[in-house]
């Protein structure tokens, strides 16, 4: 058997992995929990292990090692570096000791890391369900997050003692291990970078900017390459990730592997957020670098897992790369519609569909429940950013008026719009009204009227000027204009106090007769404001169902 790779994951994130361990001549073999992994079929050959079971993969390695002429062990995209370690250190494969991928994958291990090294990192305490409080020494606001997973999953912030204990179960139940850390939030914006680390040399691949939303969570409505900050910024944040590499003591001796790291630039100065012993995923090392410098950190990591020197780092190009996601209110998916539209959209280099008709959606409370993501590229770091906001913006998702979830996140009272906005445990509204344009709201007259008039009548929607007018966007950036076009094109209902096309077949339309046009007022308003377009289509969808 020739040189051969062992590839921990076959999912989206893999994919790159695979493609480039082909095109350099290997014998590919994919790793997975799941048989219906998606690049699977990329591979020269499969076996479905459990990525945790860190013994059985070594067994399996043990049992093609002494068949192929060399052997390397990989991940990108996953969270499952310490396997690839223990499998390394036990084969004497290219790699990092066990303990130091422990370093770099259990949060805990991390902080004590970089406090030893006196590196600036946030104070913290270690919890579990048998030791739930909050030591002295950490003020409000906190985070709290699972010492062992990725993707923001259990991860939050808490702003006070109220919101601990069930902020803190989370996040437990988020971890392998049954643990959490709770530590000092960290304000200002959080960046991200990507290394591969080589006998002791650190070389980066590229500095990024996160666009970070929707607290208390921590979801990444996106990154944009390269960082638009400052060059001295830039020195000072990646001098301060190096010495966290360091610390963690993966770039030890003759240590070869990969490194990323999230980082926050704080009103105290750089502080280091996470530090882990693979590369990135969330698009970046599969596809944002490559677009971006024309670096590709993956094929640098799989010549180093092969005991190569990587080459081809250094920047061909100096193009911005944007990657932005889509989401959803709950529900489940009705219809996704402009899908086929996407790929004409100029500057797009990908997209990335999450979700099928049938899927139950919710609000994402962190980084693995959005429905896609968008990826553009171009000379011009604007031209990049507005194809990326552009296409997220088109993709359209109908919910099905018959899930009550959705009706529940909506909650049509003005009482609960005037709580989210002073509350933040709750989801945000997709247009956050200011105190005034909620009294305004309030003046606009609801709608009581049967089910059985809407057999008779048109609908239309009464105007609310104050709003229309004030210049707010929703949570991916339409106007108030643009998001009343799409509910017009999905309904056919319009801010027409005379005219309007039925929502569905059963109701007639008679838009000559004003008699006959029931107004929607401030319920469908409410439905719009909290679910944007999809609150809105939503509200008249029920309608029709009500016939």
């Amino acid at each position: 058997m020739k040189d051969t790779i062992i590839i921990l994951g076959a999912g989206v994130m893999q994919g790159p992995a695979i493609n480039i361990a082909k095109e350099l001549e290997l014998y590919t073999i994919v790793l997975d929990g799941s048989s219906n992994a998606p690049c699977i079929s990329l591979a020269d050959r499969f076996e479905k292990i459990d990525l945790k079971e860190k013994e059985e993969i070594e067994s399996f390695a043990h049992s093609i090692k002494d068949k192929t002429n060399r052997l390397g062990i990989m991940t990108a995209g996953t969270d499952f570096s310490a396997s690839v370690a223990w499998v390394a250190e036990k084969l004497e494969l290219p790699g990092i000791p066990y303990k130091t991928a422990l370093n770099a994958s259990d949060k805990a291990r991390m902080r004590s890391c970089f406090d030893k090294a006196g590196l600036p990192s946030p104070p913290f305490s270690v919890i579990s369900n048998d030791s739930l409080s909050i030591p002295d020494y950490l003020q409000f606001p906190l985070v709290v997050k699972p010492v062992d997973n990725m993707g923001s999953r259990g991860c939050r912030r808490i702003d006070n003692i109220d919101e601990f204990e069930e902020a803190a179960k989370t996040a437990i139940n988020f971890s392998r291990s049954g643990r959490a850390i709770i530590e000092s939030f960290m304000d200002g914006p959080e960046f991200s970078v990507d290394a591969i680390v080589y006998n002791g040399e650190i070389t980066i691949c590229g500095l990024a900017d996160r666009h970070i939303f929707f607290p208390p969570y921590f979801i990444e409505m996106g990154h944009t390459m390269p960082t638009v900050i400052d060059k001295e910024s830039q020195k000072v944040l990646l001098d301060t990730f190096c010495t966290g590499v360091q610390a963690l003591g993966l770039n030890t001796g003759n240590n070869i592997g990969a490194a990323k790291g999230d980082i926050k630039l704080t009103s105290k100065g750089p502080m280091l957020g996470e530090i882990a012993a693979r590369l990135s995923g969330g698009y970046m090392s599969g596809w944002t670098y490559p677009y971006s410098s024309g670096v590709k950190p993956i094929r640098a990591a799989i010549q180093a897992a092969m005991g190569q020197k990587p080459d081809c780092l250094t920047p061909v190009k100096n193009w911005t790369c944007a990657e932005r996601a889509f989401i959803s209110i709950p529900g489940t998916v009705k219809e996704i519609i402009n899908i086929e539209k996407i790929k004409d959209i100029p500057h797009v280099n990908d997209f990335f569909l999450r979700i099928k008709e049938g899927d139950k959606v919710t609000f994402p409370e962190n980084n693995v429940t959005k429905c896609g993501n968008i990826i553009a590229s171009n000379r011009e770091r604007e031209t990049a950013i507005e194809a990326a906001q552009i296409a997220a913006r088109s993709v359209l998702i109908r919910l099905d008026p018959k899930d009550i979830k959705t009706r529940n996140f909506l909650e049509n009272t003005l009482a609960e719009a005037q709580r989210r906005r002073e509350d933040s445990k709750f989801p945000p509204d997709s247009f956050k009204l200011s105190i005034d344009l909620l009294e305004e709201l309030s003046k606009i007259p609801n709608n009581n009227f049967a089910p059985l008039r809407l057999r008779e009548n048109s609908l239309a929607i009464i105007p609310f000027p104050e709003f229309e007018q004030s210049g707010l966007t929703d949570y991916m950036g339409r106007t108030i204009h643009e998001v009343l076009d799409i509910v017009h094109s999905l309904t056919g209902v319009s801010v027409s106090p005379v005219f309007s096309v039925p929502p569905c077949e059963t109701i007639r339309n008679s838009p000559e007769n004003a008699e006959n046009v029931i107004r929607l007022g401030r319920s469908f308003w409410v439905a719009l404001i909290r679910g944007s377009y999809q609150g809105a289509v939503y509200y008249i969808d029920s309608l029709g169902e009500k016939i």
